[in-house]
C-alpha cells in the first residue's frame, strides 16, 4: 500500500454524523441493500412490525428496528439471502383526529409524516428493503384487503349481526376504544357518559379456528405469548344444559361443572341478553330497566372486575332446573357478559366465587352437592370449587364429582336436556368501524337483492376525495351521498353502500405477504415470490400485540392455506418479543411525565450508531429499562476509542503475543455469533469492549499481517451493531467496498476451547447456572456473564446486589437480598 491506513484516518478525520451521511449516500446509489435473490442461497425472511406514521420516529422505534436490523444483517454476512422490508400500517384514528383538528385531509396528514419517517429510517443505518414498501392506506393495498373479505364472505367466515359498541349519544356516533376516557367512561369530545348500544356491524368468523389456532406445535414463540393465546382463546369442555324460562321458552347455559346441576338455586341472564323485556313482570319493569342502563355504560373490564361487589336485579321471572324441576329466581345481573358463552348462567353459589357472593347478598339459597373432604353436613363457610363427592344430587349422591360430570352429561343428554360441549371465551373479530380513515367494506345493500358483495372485478372500492369530517367525529361515509348512493350490482336498481370500514388490524393481518410484490396486480401477492420466500422465518415485536394482532395473523394464514393461497400454517415461524424502553425516571414514556427521550438530539449529538449501539448495550432485548444519558455518553467513547485502532498514535501499553491475538480473536467471534443468534445484543457488545481495549493495549507491537487480519475480523463483527463506522473503518483499512457485502468470520474450536473454563455461579451460595468464560476471566467479566443469564436473573429480579464472591476460573456467588 502507497500509505497507511492511519494516515489515511487522520487525513478524514472522526466526525460521525459525516460518516454517516457519506455512506448512507453511497448504500443508496450502489444499491447495497436491494435484496439478494440467488436462489444458491438459504432464504431467510426478517420481519420487524411496521411502523404507524405518527409523524416522527421516537425512541421506541429505535428499540424495536435497530437490533432487529443488526440480527438481519448478521444473517446476511452469514451466507443468506436476507429479505428484511418495511412498511407503514398507515390507516387509523389519528390521522381522521387529525383531519378534524387540523383542517387537513387524513391522507394528506399521513402521507407527509410517512415522508419524513422515511428520511429518519434511513438514518438509523438500516438495511430495510425499501423497494418492497407497502403503505396500507394506498388504494393498491387496501384493494385487496377487500379481496380477503370477499373470500372470507364467501366462507360464511364474514357476517353481519348486531354487536355492542361504546356510543356517545351527544356526539350521535360510535366510539374507538381509546375515545372513551376515564374511570366514569366520557367520550373525549363532549364529555359525555358513554353508554352501551347494539349496532349492526360486521364480523370475521375467527372462532371457526379457535381449535387450531391452540396448536402450536410448528412455531418457536415465546412460552408467555403462547400462554396468552391459550388463555384469550380460553378453551373449556364441558356440557350444554337447556332452561326453561317461563314466558320465554329455552335458554341454554354452558357449564364446566354438570355435576353442580342440582345446586343451581338462582338462573342470571346478561343484561343485553333478548330474554330481558320478555320475562320481566311489569312491577320489576323499571328498576330493571333503570339497571340494564347503568350496565351499558360501563366496560367489560369493570364487569368482570372480581374484586368489585356483585349487583343485580330480579326479574320477576322463574326458570325451571331439569336436574330436579325447581323453580329457581332469574336475576339480570351486570358480571355475565352476552359475548362470553350464551349470555346466561346457572348459578351455582356453594361451588362458585361469584354466586356464593350474589346469594349472600340477596339472600338465595346456598346448597351444597359437592361434599368437600370430612365435610359434617354444615352450610359452606364459602365457595367449594375442588372435587368431592356429590351430595344432595338424586340419583347421583356418592358419586364422585370428577365422574359425576360425565354421568349427568350423558343423563341430560339422554334425556333431550343438555350435551357434551366445548365452549371457547375467543370471540369472533368485530371488524367495524364507524369512521372515514380505513378500508371500505365492499358490501352493498338493495332492497331488492338484500346484501350484495361487490364483484372482484370492481374493487377497490375506493374512498372518496371529498369527505367533509365533522366535529362530532362521526363518520363523512355516512353523509357523503356520491360514496353512499350506487347501483346494485345484480339487479341495477338503486342501493346505498356500506358505510363502516374495516378495522386496521386487517391491514397487518396478511401485510407481510404484500411486501413480497408491494405492486403485483393479479393477487394479494405473487406465488412465485411466495414460494421463494415464505413463511416469515423471523418476526421482532412488543408482546402488548399478543391477543390481537400475533392472533388475527395466524387466524389470516390458516384461511389463505384454506383458499389455497399458501400451503403452510403458520406466518412467522419464529417470534421475538423486545421489551420496553422506559424513561429515566424508570415509567413508560409520555408528554405527561415529562419523561420523553427525542431519539434526534442524540442522533445529531452522537450519531446514528452510538444510539444503536447504546440500545442494545442497555439490557437484554427482551426485558427493556430505563434510558441512562450517562450510559450513551460512554458507549460514544468506546465507538471513538475503536475508530483509534486505525487512527491517532500508535501508542502500545503491552506486547503483542501473536497466539494470544489469536486467541482473543477467535473467541470474540465465537461469543458474538452466539450471542446474536440468541438476540443478546448486550452481551454482544460487551464483548466487543472488552476486545477493543485489547486491540487498543497492543496496537503498534503486533506483526503488521496479524494485526491486519485481526482488525478485519474486529470489523467484520462490529459491522451489524455500528454499520456506519465498521464501513468506514474498513476503507481506512484498505479493503475494498463494502464490509456488509463480507462473509461473516468463523473461529476454531480448538483455539477457543484452550482457554475456556466452565464457572460456576450461585446465587445466595445456591447453584443456578453454569457458564463457559475465558480463561483468566477477572471478577468483573464473571460477575458480567453471571448477570446476564437468564437462570440467574429469575433469582435476582428485583433484588439488590450485595456483593460478590469470586473464586478465579472456579465459581461466582451474587449475594442479593
Amino acid at each position: 500500500m502507497s500509505e497507511t491506513f492511519t494516515k489515511r484516518a487522520s487525513r478524514r478525520g472522526y466526525d460521525p454524523r459525516a460518516i454517516e451521511e457519506r455512506w448512507q449516500r453511497r448504500w443508496a446509489e450502489s444499491g447495497l441493500y436491494r435484496t439478494d435473490e440467488d436462489p444458491g442461497k438459504p432464504k431467510h425472511y426478517a420481519l420487524t412490525m411496521l411502523p404507524y406514521p405518527s409523524g416522527d420516529l421516537h425512541v421506541g422505534h429505535w428499540y424495536a428496528m435497530t437490533p432487529s436490523d443488526t440480527r438481519a444483517r448478521f444473517m446476511r454476512m452469514r451466507g443468506y439471502r436476507v429479505f428484511f422490508p418495511i412498511g407503514f400500517d398507515a390507516f387509523g384514528l389519528p390521522a381522521e383526529n387529525a383531519a378534524i383538528k387540523r383542517g387537513i385531509h387524513p391522507r394528506d396528514w399521513t402521507y407527509s409524516n410517512i415522508e419524513r419517517m422515511r428520511g429518519q429510517l434511513r438514518q438509523m443505518g438500516t438495511m430495510f428493503d425499501f423497494d418492497a414498501e407497502v403503505v396500507t392506506c394506498d388504494p393498491e393495498y387496501y384493494r385487496w384487503n377487500q379481496w380477503f373479505f370477499l373470500k372470507f364472505y364467501e366462507r360464511g367466515l364474514a357476517y353481519r349481526e348486531k354487536a355492542p359498541v361504546d356510543w356517545c349519544p351527544s356526539c350521535n356516533t360510535t366510539l374507538a376504544r381509546e375515545q372513551v376516557v376515564g374511570p366514569d367512561r366520557r367520550c373525549e369530545r363532549c364529555d359525555t357518559p358513554v353508554i352501551k348500544r347494539n349496532l349492526a356491524q360486521w364480523l370475521f368468523r375467527i372462532t371457526d379456528y379457535a381449535e387450531e389456532l391452540l396448536d402450536f406445535s410448528k412455531i418457536d414463540w415465546p412460552e408467555r405469548v403462547k400462554t396468552l393465546q391459550r388463555n384469550w382463546i380460553g378453551r373449556s369442555e364441558g356440557a350444554e344444559v337447556e332452561f326453561e324460562i317461563e314466558g320465554y321458552g329455552k335458554v341454554t347455559v354452558f357449564t364446566t361443572r354438570p355435576d353442580t346441576l342440582f345446586g343451581a338455586t338462582f338462573f342470571v341472564v346478561a343484561p343485553e341478553h333478548p330474554a330481558v323485556e320478555r320475562i320481566t313482570t311489569p312491577e320489576r319493569r323499571d328498576e330493571v330497566r333503570a339497571y340494564v342502563e347503568r350496565a351499558a355504560r360501563m366496560s367489560e373490564i369493570d364487569r368482570t372486575d372480581v374484586t368489585r361487589e356483585k349487583t343485580g336485579v330480579f326479574t320477576g321471572a322463574y326458570a325451571t332446573n331439569p336436574a330436579n324441576g325447581e323453580k329457581i329466581p332469574v336475576y339480570v345481573a351486570d358480571y355475565v357478559l352476552m359475548g362470553y358463552g350464551t349470555g346466561a348462567i346457572m348459578a351455582v353459589p356453594a361451588h362458585d366465587e361469584r354466586d356464593f357472593e350474589f346469594a349472600k347478598k340477596y339472600g338465595i339459597e346456598i346448597r351444597t352437592v359437592i361434599a368437600p373432604p370430612d365435610w359434617d353436613g354444615s352450610p359452606l363457610g364459602e365457595a367449594y370449587t375442588g372435587e368431592g363427592q356429590m351430595v344432595n344430587s338424586g340419583p347421583f349422591d356418592g358419586t364422585p364429582s370428577a365422574e359425576g360430570r360425565k354421568k349427568v352429561t350423558r343423563w341430560l343428554e339422554e334425556r333431550g336436556l343438555g350435551r357434551p360441549a366445548v365452549n371457547y371465551r375467543l370471540r369472533d373479530w368485530l371488524i367495524s368501524r364507524q369512521r372515514y380513515w380505513g378500508t371500505p367494506i365492499p358490501i352493498v345493500y338493495c332492497e331488492r337483492c338484500g346484501t350484495v358483495p361487490v364483484p372482484e372485478e370492481d374493487l377497490p372500492v375506493l374512498l372518496p376525495e371529498d369527505a367533509e369530517f365533522m366535529p362530532t367525529g362521526e363518520s363523512p361515509l355516512k353523509f357523503n351521498d356520491e360514496f353512499r348512493r350506487t347501483q346494485c350490482p345484480r339487479c341495477g336498481g338503486a342501493a346505498e353502500r356500506e358505510t363502516d370500514t374495516m378495522d386496521t388490524f386487517v391491514d397487518s393481518s396478511w401485510y407481510q405477504y404484500r411486501y413480497l410484490s408491494p405492486h403485483y396486480d393479479e393477487g394479494p401477492f405473487d406465488p412465485e415470490r411466495g414460494k421463494e420466500w415464505l413463511p416469515v422465518d423471523q418476526y421482532t415485536g412488543g408482546i402488548e400485540h399478543a391477543t390481537m394482532h400475533l392472533l388475527y395473523t395466524r387466524f389470516f394464514t390458516k384461511v389463505m392455506r384454506d383458499i389455497g393461497l399458501v400451503d403452510f400454517d403458520e406466518p412467522m415461524l419464529r417470534l421475538f418479543n423486545q421489551g420496553v424502553i422506559l424513561g429515566p425516571d424508570g415509567n413508560r414514556m409520555s408528554k405527561s411525565r415529562g419523561n420523553v427521550v427525542n431519539p434526534q438530539e442524540y442522533v445529531d449529538r452522537y450519531g446514528s450508531d452510538v444510539l444503536r449501539c447504546y440500545l442494545m448495550f442497555i439490557g437484554p432485548w427482551d426485558e427493556g429499562g430505563p434510558w441512562d444519558p450517562g450510559g450513551i455518553e460512554g458507549v460514544a467513547r468506546w465507538l471513538r476509542r475503536a475508530f483509534n485502532l486505525v487512527a491517532g498514535e500508535e501508542v502500545s501499553e503491552a506486547e503483542a503475543d501473536p497466539r494470544e491475538l489469536s486467541r482473543r480473536t477467535h473467541r470474540l467471534v465465537k461469543r458474538v455469533t452466539e450471542c446474536l443468534e440468541s438476540f443478546r445484543f448486550n452481551t454482544a457488545i460487551a464483548a466487543l469492549m472488552e476486545h477493543t481495549n485489547y486491540l487498543l493495549a497492543i496496537k503498534g507491537e503486533a506483526e503488521e499481517g496479524e494485526w491486519r487480519e485481526a482488525m478485519r475480523t474486529f470489523l467484520l463483527v462490529l459491522a451489524p451493531f455500528a454499520p456506519h463506522h465498521a464501513e468506514e473503518m474498513w476503507e481506512i483499512l484498505g479493503e475494498e467496498y463494502s464490509v456488509h457485502e463480507q462473509a461473516w468470520p468463523r473461529w476454531d474450536e480448538e483455539l477457543v476451547r484452550e482457554e475456556t473454563v466452565t464457572l460456576v455461579v450461585q446465587v445466595n451460595g445456591k447453584l443456578r447456572d453454569r457458564v463457559e468464560a475465558p480463561a483468566g476471566v477477572d471478577e468483573g467479566q464473571a460477575r458480567e456473564l453471571a448477570l446476564a443469564s437468564e437462570r440467574v436473573r429469575a433469582h435476582i429480579e428485583g433484588k439488590e446486589l450485595r456483593k460478590t464472591v469470586y473464586v478465579p476460573g472456579r465459581l461466582i456467588n451474587l449475594v442479593v437480598s
